[in-house]
């Protein structure tokens, strides 16, 4: 029986920006009950919940100071019970983030590891002598600028952090850390939740002889200094995959339960990685990358991304989406012009329903969301607060749910929500596109029916006919029938002839003229083909 994650369309669920049901202007356990219904009316399987985990909330939940406990702005454990049993009455697998290669610097582990050189958590976290002059042991950044290392008086020691300096590392070569983390897993398992996603899965283990890094190829030197460097030595250790085959065997343990992971690596490394943590059945299910959630909008990209996956673990297997928490909104990076944002949009679902593989969906992009515009003073991300202005770090995707324009803060709260609900992104919201034709939300919910009744889009082997830039065309052949999707990737309109016998399917934005097949800007088709013939002449 075929797996239900494998082709399933995941939709990503911000708790602090979807829905407030108390008035305290953040987003909650219970409002996120109360909005199950209209998830699950876009045809999804399942939802993603990013971390509601007891937190200080120095980097919005992935500082985790309690793994098995509810953060109280969110609500209570009854209201993650609660929230669980609707979603399953619904239909809808219940996967939640993991943040397993550090914690927050208040997390009793690491508040007792600090302490000394012998205490019993002594060697939870990666503590390393400084160099005789007083530097750090190694050369590593943080992702978030500056050095990975941070000095803490008490112990005479540097420990490491590739994020915030309150979000230090756990030490993956101490068995007991690992034996400890695999408890808090079996916790929300045995709560009946479907699955994992584990934040930074490849950062768990560090190099044990502490090497610096090699300096990456750059012709001008990187906005972020992180980026200056090839991380050959900080992530990405050949001892991850024990740890992952681990936490797999843990997942069997139970019944028909799913682990994904987000691999942060530079370039198509990133797919190669992929497909080293999701071959032989024995580590990860599924695993995403930041692949596509890049600027490139090119027909190589996309094509690469997906054929260097298939051709490394045929034996893997991906998820691919545009957006998510980190990053900017994908109409945003893509669109060349406000007017084509909404077409862009619509163009985007189509491609990502062509893809072999489940596919992810972040809360908002089924309206066309942009980013908001946050002002300096506004900012609650403190990752990025250090590269403002050319980098505005990630609240601008993280802004509140729009609901119903006609509301105060467009239905998301009643109180002074936690990020700012601005004019251009109510414009977006539900209620103005509940209902009507040609609106984002209409298009996003026939794609995924679209999806859903042709197999050759669910099971279909997966080839890329060659076409010339910027067309990307994503054939997928199954039981003697081959559905193309053809997607002009421009603001200028393209034209190419089909064969002979090729018939347009589902949803488009393109018209045909006798075999001649033109897609304006940003347009898409699909194109029905009987046996292994071509859909181009």
């Amino acid at each position: 029986m075929r797996e239900w994650w494998r082709d399933a369309v995941i939709y990503q669920i911000y708790p602090r920006s979807f829905q407030d049901d108390n008035g305290d202007g953040i987003g909650d356990l219970k409002g996120i009950t109360r909005r199950l219904d209209y998830v699950a009316s876009l045809g999804v399987d399942a939802i993603w919940l990013s971390p509601f985990f007891t937190s200080p909330d120095k980097d919005m939940g992935y500082d985790v100071s309690d793994y098995t406990s509810v953060n109280a702005i969110f609500g209570t454990i009854d209201d993650f019970d609660a929230l669980m049993a609707k979603a399953h009455d619904l239909g809808l697998k219940v996967i939640i983030d993991q943040v397993l290669s550090h914690t927050s610097d208040q997390h009793p582990w690491f508040i007792e590891s600090r302490k000394d050189k012998t205490n019993p958590k002594a060697d939870w976290y990666v503590w390393a002598d400084p160099q005789k002059d007083g530097t750090p042991p190694t050369n590593w950044p943080s992702v978030f600028g500056g050095s990975a290392w941070m000095f803490d008086a008490r112990r005479r020691q540097y420990y490491l952090h590739n994020f915030l300096v309150s979000q230090p590392d756990l030490n993956f070569h101490n068995p007991e850390v690992i034996d400890a983390l695999v408890d808090a897993m079996r916790f929300w398992l045995e709560r009946g939740v479907d699955g994992f996603r584990l934040d930074t899965v490849n950062y768990y283990v560090h190099d044990k002889k502490l090497r610096d890094n090699p300096a990456s190829n750059w012709d001008e030197f990187p906005g972020n200094p992180y980026e200056a460097q090839t991380h050959l030595f900080s992530k990405t250790q050949p001892e991850n995959i024990a740890i992952l085959k681990r936490i797999r065997a843990l997942m069997n343990d139970f019944e028909d339960r799913m682990l994904i992971g987000e691999v942060g690596e530079d370039g198509l490394r990133q797919v190669e990685v992929m497909g080293q943590y999701t071959s032989g059945g024995d580590k990860l299910h599924m695993a995403y990358s930041f692949a596509m959630l890049s600027h490139d909008h090119s027909p190589d990209h996309f094509r690469n991304c997906i054929s260097e996956f298939l051709n490394k673990a045929p034996d893997g297997w991906p998820c691919w989406s545009f957006s998510n928490h980190d990053v900017q909104r994908h109409v945003t990076r893509w669109a060349t012009t406000p007017a084509l944002q909404n077409t862009v949009a619509r163009q985007a679902i189509n491609m990502l329903v062509s893809f072999p593989g489940a596919l992810g969906i972040y809360q908002g992009e089924e309206l066309g969301q942009i980013e908001t515009d946050i002002e300096f003073h506004e900012l609650r991300d403190l990752g990025y607060i250090d590269f403002w202005p050319d980098n505005k770090g990630r609240d601008g995707c993280r802004t509140p749910m729009v609901w119903d324009a006609n509301q105060t803060h467009a239905g998301f709260s009643t109180g002074e929500p936690w990020l700012p609900v601005k004019a251009p992104q109510i414009a977006r919201s539900v209620s103005e596109q509940e209902g009507k034709s040609d609106t984002v939300l209409q298009a996003y919910r026939a794609a995924l029916t679209f999806r859903k009744d042709r197999n050759e889009l669910r099971y279909g082997e997966t080839s890329f006919p060659k076409l010339p830039d910027p067309l990307l065309a994503v054939a997928r052949r199954f039981e003697g029938k081959t559905l193309t999707g053809v997607f002009n990737l421009s603001d200028t309109e393209q034209a190419v002839d089909l064969s002979g016998g090729a018939i347009l399917a589902g949803e488009k934005h393109a018209a045909l003229d006798k075999s001649r097949l033109t897609l304006p800007a940003f347009g898409f088709a699909f194109v029905e083909t009987q046996d292994e013939g071509s859909a181009f002449a």
